[in-house]
This record gives C-alpha cells, sequence and structure tokens, in this order.
C-alpha cells in the first residue's frame, strides 16, 4: 500500500468511529470480556479516536516525517496493554501510517476491540490481512523491532527478551496535577474528569493531586461527586471497600468520598478507588518534586508555567503527535527503516 491509501484506511476508521453508539455489538462483547470496558467508556473512547483520524489531521500530523511512499520490508511487533478501550491503537495508527508489516500482540483484556479494528481495515482494503497480523499464544517471531508495554515487571522482562532487537519499550508511569488555589470551578469540573474518566485506570489519569497549604481538598471532592455511580460497579466497589478497610484498619487519616478515598500520602501511584494528595510550601518546593520524580510522571495537569504541562481535563484527550512517555514512536520507527 502507498502513503496515500494508508492515510485513506485511516480516515475510513475515524469515519465509522465517530458514528458509533451504544448500541453496536462489539461494544457488548468487549464488555463481557473486560467489564472495565463499559459501554460509555467503549464509546469515550472511540468518539476521541474519531475526531482525531480525519484526513487534514492525519497529513498534518505525519508531514512532519521521513514518511516512506510505499510499504517497507520490515515488521514491527506491538505488545499491547490493556487498561483502558484501544490503549495500543496509537501503537498500530503509527506503524501502520510508516507502511510496516505489522504483528500484534493485544492484552488479554482487550483483544475484541483490536481484532474489530483490524478487521475493519481490512474490509477496507483486504491487501491489510497480509500487512496485519495477530498473534495470542504463541511465541513472537520473525520482526525487525518492538514497541512493548506494560508494568514495570514486565518492562524488565522485556529488555532482557528483546535486547538484540530495536526496542521501544515502555513502563508504569502516572499523572498528578498541581493546584495553584486559583482554579475556576471549571477547572476543578475539568479535573475531576482527569481524575476519575475510564475510572482512572489510564497512565494519563490523574492519581496524585499537589495542594497549596491552605487549600480545602473538599472543593475538589465536591466536584468529583460526578462519579459517583462509581460504586455501582462491581470491580470499582471492590477496590474501594478493599482499601477502605485497609486505611480503616491501619488507623490511616483520610477522607471518604462514598466512593473515592481521598488520602494526603507521598507517593504518585494511588491504587483504584483511591485519589492520593499531597501539600507543598512554593513553586520551587513543587520544581524540585518534579525533578525527582521525572521519569515517572506521564502527564502534569497545571496552569503554572511549568514545562511539558497540559490543560485541565486534556489528560485523555491527547492527539495524534502525543506519544507515551514522551518517546516519538514515528521518530523510532522511521529510523528503524534506514537502520
Amino acid at each position: 500500500m502507498n502513503y496515500s491509501q494508508r492515510v485513506e484506511v485511516l480516515t475510513y476508521l475515524g469515519d465509522i468511529f465517530k458514528e458509533i453508539d451504544q448500541t453496536h455489538p462489539v461494544l457488548y462483547k468487549a464488555q463481557v470480556q473486560n467489564a472495565w470496558f463499559t459501554i460509555p467508556n467503549q464509546v469515550q473512547a472511540l468518539h476521541h479516536w474519531g475526531s482525531l483520524l480525519e484526513k487534514e489531521h492525519i497529513e498534518n500530523w505525519l508531514q512532519e516525517y521521513p514518511i516512506s511512499t510505499d510499504s517497507i520490508d520490515k515488521t514491527v511487533a506491538i505488545i499491547m496493554a490493556g487498561n483502558i478501550p484501544l490503549v495500543g491503537l496509537h501503537d498500530l495508527i503509527c506503524a501502520f501510517a510508516c507502511g510496516y508489516k505489522i504483528i500484534v500482540k493485544p492484552s488479554s483484556d482487550d483483544t475484541i476491540l483490536i481484532e474489530w479494528v483490524i478487521e475493519l481495515m481490512i474490509q477496507k482494503d483486504p491487501n491489510i490481512a497480509n500487512q496485519i497480523s495477530i498473534v495470542k499464544d504463541k511465541k513472537l517471531s520473525g520482526f525487525d523491532s518492538v514497541i512493548a508495554t506494560g508494568s514495570n515487571n514486565s518492562f524488565r522482562y522485556f529488555e532482557y527478551y528483546f535486547k538484540d532487537k530495536h526496542c521501544l519499550l515502555r513502563k508504569n508511569r502516572n499523572s498528578i496535577a498541581i493546584l495553584s488555589g486559583n482554579e475556576t470551578e471549571q477547572d476543578l469540573e475539568l479535573l475531576s474528569d482527569d481524575i476519575l474518566s475510564y475510572f482512572g485506570l489510564g497512565c494519563r489519569n490523574v492519581s496524585k493531586v499537589l495542594i497549596p497549604e491552605g487549600f480545602d481538598i473538599k472543593i475538589l471532592i465536591q466536584k468529583l461527586e460526578k462519579y459517583n455511580t462509581y460504586i455501582h460497579h462491581h470491580k470499582f466497589a471492590n477496590n474501594y471497600t478493599y482499601h477502605k478497610a485497609i486505611f480503616l484498619l491501619n488507623l490511616n487519616e483520610h477522607l471518604d468520598a462514598g466512593f473515592l478515598i481521598i488520602k494526603q500520602d507521598e507517593k504518585n501511584a494511588a491504587p483504584i478507588g483511591v485519589l492520593f494528595y499531597d501539600v507543598y510550601n512554593d513553586l520551587e518546593t513543587v520544581k524540585s518534586y518534579l525533578t525527582k520524580h521525572k521519569e515517572a510522571l506521564q502527564c502534569i495537569v497545571t496552569h503554572f508555567p511549568i514545562a511539558g504541562a497540559i490543560p485541565f481535563g486534556s489528560t485523555q484527550k491527547p492527539g495524534l503527535a502525543v506519544y507515551a512517555d514522551g518517546i516519538d514512536t514515528i521518530d523510532f520507527l522511521c529510523k528503524q527503516v534506514v537502520s
């Protein structure tokens, strides 16, 4: 396939994603496979991808790279995560746009949606069946490069197993928000989405909030209330109940919103059903904190003029040119073509 045909296929996906509603049968299948993938969350993810995969957006994104006009004779293996719906789709799109042959190893938590997307691509152009293959239980083989996303433990395994390959490896990261105390109600409303969209399962979800001394954290809790129906989701409720019991048994101070535990803690990675916060005295303390935890952070949400910071409400709305862990996936793939 040439470059124009690849852009056409991606645009075709975007058109389908935009029109998806809650009655589509694939959503029910995916929810049965993974109860975290509620139908509203799947629709949210697909509509976001639909807004991105427009021809103009795709071409503006890719024009910055030396992408081959024709398909290339190299294969990339993509090992996907499955914490939120279609979290591995960006890697697939990047590799496809670059003209690679692709071996996809989907997460066991997200096979239905990924397989459906690849089927749509093949429906658009049957030749794609020779370009993209899916491997579930078999050992990966016959590839030149690998893109792998997983836990910190998986990362160590990936480093060893793929030591002789061109690798783009990712591990656990978390996101934080830094409040100045001057945020508007709308800012805090948007922050609640950054925290709890997709149940807070994504590495781009805010798991910790830094607040200035004297800030009343209960103001933020009021904005989080719109997600109080999460307590009726059995998996989320189990996490909330478990951590509430642990904190009570250990006599840990915390605030209980009835569906979410809010706890002051030094750590960045809060468990599901819990939001961590910490208090700072001045901006220099914050900057020192960010420097210390730089390699563990995915997103920084704040109005402060901090390098790489993003606006409230945007963590789970990344653009095509926003890359996990700050590593440019297209650049990595283009460099492998000439290596």
